[in-house]
């Protein structure tokens, strides 16, 4: 089977909304991303156009990269964010460098194994690069072993950064980051 890679359009809005409810419904949902099913689903049709559009294919403050079937089936998925120097990040930290932020990143369970996610990284990673980011990052929860052991494959290590979760108390995620390579 072949897979196509790339990066959304701003009318596939309908197609990221379901598949971001897909990865909310999934096992680990509570602990790999920062919003529920329930929270999802009550946005607008405004919030998730708006959401597409600044992630879409030419945008660069953010990108959202699938992993298309050859049905069309949206399969799989990650968003780059751009974080720029001088800022400060969404749980408070300062931002010391331009910098992208990987988030989002799902591949439906019966298409994991198979080497998607890392295709999809790859491709995040391109288009980071691209935006003249000095390194990528993630943010993953410490009870999370399956993605950081992903994450560790294609080549992240752990900053020793710590984000306390004040919405679970006594959680935190840790950072992981790629840096960029001289040349």
């Amino acid at each position: 089977m072949s897979y196509k890679i790339r990066s959304i359009r701003a009318d596939e809005w309908p197609a990221a909304k379901a598949l971001r409810l897909v990865a909310l419904q999934d096992p680990v949902a509570p602990i790999a991303f920062l919003e529920t099913y329930d929270n999802a689903l009550a946005h607008p049709d405004s919030f998730w156009q708006e959401r597409a559009k600044g992630s879409c294919d030419g945008a660069t403050g953010a990108q959202q990269i699938i992993a298309e079937g050859p049905d069309g089936e949206w399969v799989g998925t990650l968003t780059v964010l751009i974080e720029e120097a001088g800022t400060t990040d969404w749980a408070g930290f300062p931002v010391e460098r331009r910098q992208g932020h990987i988030v989002g990143v799902f591949v439906r369970p019966e298409y994991r194994g198979i080497g998607l996610t890392e295709v999809l990284f790859d491709a995040g990673l391109e288009w980071a690069w691209a935006q003249r980011a000095e390194r990528v990052r993630l943010i993953v929860h410490e009870d999370n072993g399956r993605a950081q052991r992903l994450y560790r494959k294609v080549g992240f290590v752990p900053t020793g950064v710590t984000v306390p979760l004040a919405q679970a108390g006594g959680e935190s995620e840790l950072e992981f980051a790629l840096e960029r390579e001289a040349g």
